[in-house]
């Protein structure tokens, strides 16, 4: 009998886990949001742990204000490094399986070829770099560890881009969007499944994996395929990265190669448009 706990369950990731897992008929899973479950309190964690006694942990709480954290260095590595070490710490003495949610921002993103999972890893941000610190404590502390690594993420839940830009496109006539950092959207209803088969699997194949929707695009073509199924009307204008300063770097090209996933766990990962086209109607069936 699998016992799994999702922490920061209220973020976008943790919403889309408990809306899959109700559509899977999975209900042996807890789903703690930030306020009830800090991953930076030990012996709260202790108590976590001693009362749900897990055979499977997600960890779905970041710090993912990838322009802040280059000013908040210390809060984004307490909660992206040392709050994965210490869900690590308790998974190795409880016996359980750790989830560490992990992102494309661990890598430089100048090379021309899909990335696979050794590639070396060379972030050129603080949201990246300590991304990384915390896949290396999970790998470091606990054997049983899956590391799953995702680019773009959006959903019906929460703020992404695809919210934006449905926002945007609504209230303006222009936009201006991003045409030189290509890499692949992911809906995170896709995400949560994936994470859900390998959990379900029965299988221990732990290490790293990638994980993104199929395709490859740039934030300009997503933005228009955002408006194109959406119906709405904007005049949209590509821009290079130089004409949008941003505080933190990001990578121009993090498409990433998921022959591994696939392969390891027999997952059918859909084309990003396909997928964009169920978040949606997803969004306009609440509208």
């Amino acid at each position: 009998m699998q016992n799994i706990v999702v922490f920061g369950a209220s973020g976008q990731l943790g919403q889309c886990l408990k809306k899959v897992a109700a559509l899977k008929g999975i209900t042996s899973i807890f789903f703690l949001p930030e306020s009830e479950a800090n991953i930076l309190d030990a012996d709260l964690l202790n108590q976590i742990f001693e009362r749900y006694k897990p055979t499977h942990v997600i960890n779905c709480a970041a710090y993912t204000a990838v322009d802040k954290a280059e000013d908040d260095i210390d809060l984004a590595r307490k909660i992206n490094k040392t709050g994965a070490e210490n869900l690590a710490i308790q998974c190795k003495a409880y016996g359980a399986a750790l989830v560490q949610v992990s992102t494309d921002f661990v890598f430089k993103g100048d090379k021309p070829n899909p990335l696979v999972e050794d590639d070396i890893a060379e972030p050129i941000s603080i949201y990246g770099l300590t991304k990384l610190e915390g896949e290396q404590d999970v790998a470091a502390i606990l054997p049983a560890h899956y590391i799953i690594r995702t680019s773009w993420l959006y959903s019906e839940f929460a703020n992404n881009f695809v919210k934006t830009m449905l926002k945007l496109g609504a209230e303006r006539d222009e936009l201006k969007i991003i045409a030189d950092q290509v890499g692949t959207p992911t809906y995170g209803i896709d995400l949560a499944g994936a994470i859900l088969d390998i959990i379900t699997s029965g299988t221990d194949n732990y290490g790293i994996y990638h994980y993104s929707n199929e395709g490859v695009t740039s934030w300009y073509d997503f933005a228009k395929g955002i408006f194109d199924i959406s119906n709405t009307q904007v005049k949209t204008n590509p821009i290079r990265t130089s004409e949008y300063p941003t505080r933190a770097a990001r990578p121009a090209f993090s498409v990433m190669d998921k022959s591994k996933i696939k392969k390891t766990f027999g997952i059918s990962i859909p084309y990003w448009r396909d997928s964009l086209i169920v978040c949606i109607k997803a969004l306009e069936s609440v509208q």
